[in-house]
């Protein structure tokens, strides 16, 4: 008995199926994670950059999308967030950027840097295949807990390899098409376009890897069970309801 007068046996128990589910990252968690991630080294940057050289200039542009990326890295470390390997890919990319535009003093050398930047980052991505641990497997922790037993499960191994194919041919694709784009238009035009044709192929890249990785991962029960809103199972009475009669 209970101070309150209940049985022992009356009380909840929780299982360890349901302890292992209550610890399992939501789908709407990893979303949440991948959204932040995307906004903060893609989206921002884009907008800031395209919106400042309508008003001022390439040079204030190209500082303005620099200092985003950076406070943004920063202000992650300070407030003990977890700095994504996307954010801190981005970081180093823009700033071998800004400063050969600043040394420079050709935006040309600014705007084609990326094709060059997307044509390396490709390779490494394919030629990763060829490894044991292709890249998507080094960067998906960053979204979701993958241990070394669960990289090896064979359904989660194909994925990652699968996903780390789809981005080595995405990033050869925008490499592809920012050239074309950058010597066929004006550079504000350039900007405006090829900003919206690469948010919307990495976007459309994004919500793939996402519906993908959440289909594998309901499979191998990564996710917790949407029927089980308690994890608990009551405990049968040991006595029925007349024994506790006066």
């Amino acid at each position: 008995m209970t101070g309150n007068g209940t049985s022992i046996h009356d009380l909840p128990i929780v299982t360890t199926s349901a302890l292992c589910q209550s610890a399992l990252p939501r789908v709407r968690d990893v979303v949440a994670r991948v959204a932040i991630s995307l906004a903060t080294a893609v989206v921002a940057p884009t907008a800031l950059f395209a919106a400042t050289l309508l008003i001022f200039n390439i040079t204030t542009a190209v500082l303005v999308a620099l200092g985003w990326m950076a406070g943004a890295t920063c202000w992650r470390r300070v407030t003990k967030r977890p700095v994504s390997g996307l954010l801190l890919l981005a970081l180093a990319i823009m700033t071998i950027k800004t400063a050969f535009t600043l040394a420079t003093g050709n935006t040309f050398i600014y705007f084609v840097q990326p094709v060059f930047v997307d044509l390396s980052v490709a390779t490494v991505f394919l030629g990763s295949l060829c490894s044991a641990r292709p890249i998507v497997a080094r960067l998906a922790p960053d979204f979701y807990p993958i241990d070394a037993a669960l990289a090896a499960r064979p359904a989660v191994r194909g994925l990652l390899r699968r996903l780390t194919l789809l981005w080595g041919l995405v990033i050869l694709v925008k490499g592809s098409v920012t050239l074309w784009l950058l010597v066929s238009l004006s550079t504000v035009d350039f900007v405006l376009i090829k900003g919206s044709v690469i948010v919307t192929l990495t976007l459309a890249a994004t919500a793939a890897t996402v519906v993908w990785s959440v289909f594998v991962a309901r499979r191998e029960g990564l996710f917790p069970m949407s029927t089980l809103p308690v994890a608990v199972h009551a405990r049968p009475r040991l006595f029925s309801a007349a024994a506790h009669r006066p």
